[in-house]
């Protein structure tokens, strides 16, 4: 049988690596916009404790890792779905 090895990414708050199944994924993709966990294009991750999640810099950290302009819509969407999350000790 074969082994599959986990997909790590970087946290773009705390720089730290985490299996993807533990992150939360934003991507910019090309023709649909900003989306939360799908799509294809460029992507940023963020892991679910509470201290990278309420980094008051994480919206420009955002902007910078999609090379993007984040609108208040995709913003108020983006708190949302941060409030649903328990508090992940990391």
């Amino acid at each position: 049988m074969i082994r599959q090895i986990p997909v790590l990414r970087v946290c773009i708050s705390c720089r730290k690596t985490y299996d993807r199944k533990n992150l939360l994924k934003i991507t910019k993709d090309y023709t649909q916009g900003i989306m939360l966990q799908k799509g294809m294009g460029r992507s940023a991750y963020i892991c679910k404790s509470k201290k990278c999640y309420s980094d008051s810099k994480i919206k420009k950290k955002l902007q910078k890792a999609l090379k993007t302009s984040l609108e208040p819509e995709f913003v108020e969407i983006f708190e949302k779905e941060i409030t649903s999350y328990n508090n992940y000790p990391h």
